[in-house]
């Protein structure tokens, strides 16, 4: 352990951790600040893993910090990858309609986007077919002009320099296991923190009930899988979504473009058994798995938000001809012979309310003068990651004094 003494401590070397490394840093210069991440490498779960599109901010309510923080943090991380020379493709998105019944939602999603100054246009099916030639549409659909993708991999790493340049202890390979008083243990020993802050992901539910929080919740896992396209980049041009469910936090099988112009179709939000329940029995937590699944089986029982159809059709989605079919009716020329690869895994740490027995669909976290617990920082957490935790900070800074 190079250094047991340190002012702020954050857990976990996702995207928001790292970002609020470097915030406690440029708030607090003469400070130590240290980051402690399980792995062997910073980013190796949501952050590394997530779909690499920065969203524009529309699908949320103009109250929510989801919507603060989206349209904010799309500009943000898109000049910070075209001042750092990173990938983007600023492809757009069209989010279209089956038939007359989702017409009313696409009205919705309009009015959201105007509420939260979003740049969206409302337009033809003529329209997009010039934006998209392979799209399929209800009379209407809009454009998100400035949704794009970017390599989340190659985002971590350049944020990884940058905090390593402003001077932060990045201890990789230290995973936490407990907190004594003002102590933290970790794998490699004893850390004195003056103030903790949790960006622990699928564990940070677990970390913040030793500091007393999280009463209320728990992390659901849900494991999320993108299908690869064998056609030829530029065989689309823009992102294609479905209109979305806007009772639940998940967006419904889509085409995403990727940094390189790759296509993929998905993703699936499969109730996953365990917390890193990527493939088969790695990383396998018996303690976590029934927990997990005793959950599981009660929503399912009880059908609460809908869980048993969701679960139900998110497990129909692991056949690749019915990803390949939902896809098609997005899009013309789709043919299941052309999805044939399933990219890596991703698992979402979705927060559930166990009082009110319901997925929480803002971004959520508790804290006092000690510690700071980031519960749920799911999608669009990645695009949001800068002005999300220029926000947190101001939080943490009250609570401090």
């Amino acid at each position: 352990m190079p250094g047991n003494t340190t002012d702020f401590l954050v857990i976990g070397g996702g995207v928001i951790g790292l970002n609020l490394a470097l915030r406690a840093r440029l708030r607090h210069p003469a400070s130590r600040v240290t980051l402690i991440e399980k792995e062997v490498d910073l980013g190796l779960h949501a952050s590394g893993r997530n779909s690499g599109v920065l969203h524009a901010g529309f699908y949320y309510t103009a109250d929510s910090l989801k919507a603060r923080f989206t349209r904010d943090g799309n500009q943000q991380l898109t000049n910070y990858c075209v001042e750092r020379g990173l990938s983007i493709n600023r492809c757009g998105k069209l989010v279209v309609a089956k038939n007359e019944q989702e017409l009313p939602v696409l009205a919705e999603l309009m009015r959201r986007g105007k509420a939260n100054g979003i740049d969206i246009q409302q337009i033809t099916a003529k329209e997009a077919c010039e934006i998209e030639p392979r799209v399929k549409t209800y009379q209407q659909a809009i454009y998100s002009p400035t949704t794009s993708s970017i390599d989340p991999t190659e985002v971590m790493h350049s944020l990884i320099d940058d905090a390593r340049a402003a001077g932060i202890e990045i201890l990789s390979d230290t995973a936490y296991l407990g907190r004594d008083a003002g102590n933290i243990r970790t794998s490699r020993g004893i850390i004195s923190a003056g103030y903790v802050i949790n960006a622990a992901g699928l564990y940070a539910d677990r970390i913040a009930a030793d500091f007393g929080f999280s009463t209320d919740h728990c992390i659901l896992p849900f494991k999320g899988l993108y299908l690869y396209s064998n056609e030829a980049r530029g065989a689309f041009r823009t992102n294609i979504y479905p209109v979305p469910d806007l009772n639940n936090p998940f967006l419904g099988v889509h085409f995403t473009l990727t940094a390189q112009g790759k296509i993929k179709i998905g993703p699936t939000a499969i109730p996953a058994f365990w917390r890193e329940h990527y493939q088969g029995l790695g990383n396998f937590n018996a303690r976590e798995m029934i927990d997990i699944v005793g959950r599981e089986i009660y929503l399912l029982l009880r059908n609460e938000f809908g869980f048993r159809q969701l679960a139900l059709t998110e497990l129909a989605k692991c056949l690749k001809p019915r990803m390949a079919k939902l896809a098609s009716e997005l899009a013309t020329g789709v043919s299941a012979k052309n999805y044939r690869k399933w990219g890596p895994p991703g698992i979402r740490a979705q927060l559930y309310n166990v009082k009110k027995h319901k997925l929480e669909m803002d971004f959520h976290y508790e804290g006092d003068g000690s510690s700071f617990h980031v519960l749920n920082a799911v999608s669009p957490a990645f695009t949001c990651s800068m002005p999300f935790t220029e926000y947190l900070f101001d939080k943490i800074d009250a609570l401090v004094g």
